[in-house]
């Protein structure tokens, strides 16, 4: 996975927060799973496997107004070890990574809550024993194929600092993965937590 396509992201709402007073920036690590439906087991041709099981890591940021509590958000989720896709000899690592509008109402000094909606990019690359290309360019070759699909997201979290700027986020996801013919199904869920902190406040 490039790590400039995490932290690209993050970095842009760093400089973006120092150049607006009014607003406060959330930046945020975490883990959780994924929870799909399975396949039936009554069907006697191959049916793609769920996705759902493994440790997700997450990473993100935020940037949110202080007077109406509107803002922006971006994630990255990833799976952390390859899975071994439908007991063939070939694994696989979704991506899933979203871009979002977001409200974040108070509810008291320490506690508030995310609410996001918003759309993003589901990618699966496919490893394989063999090498699958190679780049003149840059000299080396990958093992994986990617799969890329279009997604709707909505997620909530209940966000409590536990001293100063750091906060915990109990969270779930939601992602509509359109044309998900890899899996099972289109509709997956993300339930974990974040350890986070913020830069400003009101």
């Amino acid at each position: 996975m490039s790590k400039l396509a995490i932290f690209a992201p993050l970095v842009a709402l760093f400089f973006l927060v120092q150049f607006a007073p009014a607003q406060q920036a959330d930046f945020f690590i975490g883990a959780g799973t994924l929870l799909s439906s399975s396949p039936s087991s009554a069907a006697l041709y191959f049916q793609p496997p769920a996705e759902k099981g493994g440790t997700y890591l997450n990473l993100g940021g935020d940037v949110v107004g202080f007077k109406r509590r509107i803002g922006f958000n971006i994630e990255t989720a990833w799976k952390a070890t390859q899975g071994t896709y439908a007991g063939e000899n070939e694994t696989y690592r979704p991506i899933l990574t979203d871009f979002n509008a977001m409200f974040q109402p108070k509810i008291g000094k320490k506690v508030g809550l995310d609410l996001l909606g918003g759309i993003g990019v589901a990618a699966t690359r496919f490893y394989v024993p063999e090498v699958v290309s190679c780049s003149y360019f840059s000299g080396g070759c990958i093992n994986y194929t990617s799969s890329d699909h279009f997604m709707e997201h909505f997620g909530a979290g209940i966000r409590y600092y536990v001293w100063r700027h750091f906060f915990v986020r109990p969270e779930i996801h939601y992602y509509h993965i359109q044309n998900n013919v890899e899996f099972n199904s289109d509709n997956v869920f993300r339930v974990g937590a974040s350890i986070g902190y913020t830069i400003g406040g009101d």
